[in-house]
């Protein structure tokens, strides 16, 4: 779907690598300009979020470099970098600098506080994002420490995915008017505009200010219940029709309390009932019981489990391409959705072939 843009990826940690690899995903050519040594320890030698990629080792405290990325970047679509505010304008690599050059260059700039604000020079990670924009408020039961899967809401959901959102925008506007943009893509502020589907409820009378009391944190219908075999079970029995099959199911579609669905009351009382019940048999059974349904449960998998459910292999959604376990390119397009590379790149694999196409 992307064939014939061209994006490059200044080499960070992340949300930004995260994007250029959905771009990449998506046909993109995208060429991450790294260098020397990673810029953590715990990067691998070859990242799944390069997959797709070409790599290109250049040193930005050397003024030569700096001029062959100039020369790349003035021939690309799209730019992704990932420092704190100013660094990039402190390297002369500043979008004012470079759309001199290229009016039409959409530069995509991820940072987790912004590029203005009290806080946009600190450090802080996933957790401190979410934490501060009220979407990791929900994120556990009352009285539990708030936890969401690591990186998941913060990093991809706020961050990646706006940032690609924002650069493609940017690129349609780019074909419409020859002119470029920046995009400020924030952590905090993608986060806190996700939470406005549970705004939507709030206005509907379903979010409550309390933790554990609200519509989707608070009843025995959708929370996670642990079987016998220790292993977990999802329920959100959300719709009323819903609700009804998952109570057929249990054999209580006549329980006087449990067909009281939205009562906040009773809520903490069925759900020691539903723990009871689900305890009493493996995971086994309960994908039996409910496996065909419109119940709405479904069991917590880890990846590696996941890729052997069915419906995860017909989609192919979990994939092993050089024997790293990761997940397929997403979405999926009717048209042009064809097999991507998904070879992951050594670092600096294609220096010599892109460093002298600079002088074609």
């Amino acid at each position: 779907m992307l064939n014939g843009i061209k994006i490059i990826e200044i080499e960070g940690i992340g949300p930004g690598p995260f994007a250029g690899m959905m771009l990449a995903d998506m046909g993109a050519d995208v060429i991450v300009v790294q260098r020397e040594k990673p810029p953590i320890h715990m990067m691998p030698e070859k990242d799944i979020l390069n997959r797709g990629k070409r790599t290109v080792v250049l040193d930005l405290k050397s003024q030569d470099d700096i001029k062959k990325l100039k020369q790349l970047v003035k021939n690309a679509d799209g730019l992704i970098e990932g420092f704190r505010p100013g660094v990039m304008e402190r390297l002369g690599l500043g979008p004012e600098e470079l759309q001199k050059d290229n009016e039409k260059l959409v530069y995509g700039r991820m940072t987790g506080w912004g590029q203005y604000g009290a806080k946009s020079q600190d450090a802080g990670h996933d957790l401190n994002y979410i934490a501060l924009s009220g979407a990791l408020w929900y994120a556990s039961p009352p009285e539990q420490a708030p936890f969401t899967p690591p990186t998941m809401l913060g990093d991809v959901g706020g961050g990646a995915l706006y940032l690609v959102s924002g650069i493609l925008a940017g690129l349609l506007n780019a074909g419409r008017t020859g002119k470029g943009t920046v995009v400020d893509a924030a952590i905090v502020d993608g986060s806190a505009h996700m939470m406005n589907l549970l705004m939507s409820i709030k206005s509907a009378g379903g979010l409550n200010a309390a933790r554990g009391q609200s519509l989707l944190d608070g009843p025995h219908w959708s929370r996670c219940y642990r079987c016998a075999d220790k292993q977990w079970l999802s329920v959100q029995s959300l719709e009323p029709h819903f609700y009804q099959i998952f109570l057929e199911k249990l054999a209580l579609d006549k329980d006087e309390e449990f067909l009281q669905q939205n009562n906040p009351m009773l809520w903490f009382k069925l759900s020691q009932r539903l723990e009871a019940i689900f305890a009493s048999e493996n995971i086994d059974h309960w994908n039996g019981v409910f496996d065909g349904s419109d119940a709405c449960v479904a069991p917590v998998q880890e990846p590696s489990v996941a890729m052997q459910n069915e419906h995860i292999k017909q989609r192919e959604i979990w994939i092993e391409p050089e024997g790293q376990l990761q997940a397929a390119p997403a979405p999926r397009f009717s048209s042009g959705d064809v097999q991507r590379d998904l070879a992951v790149p050594s670092r600096g694999q294609h220096t010599e072939e892109i460093l002298s196409s600079l002088d074609e």
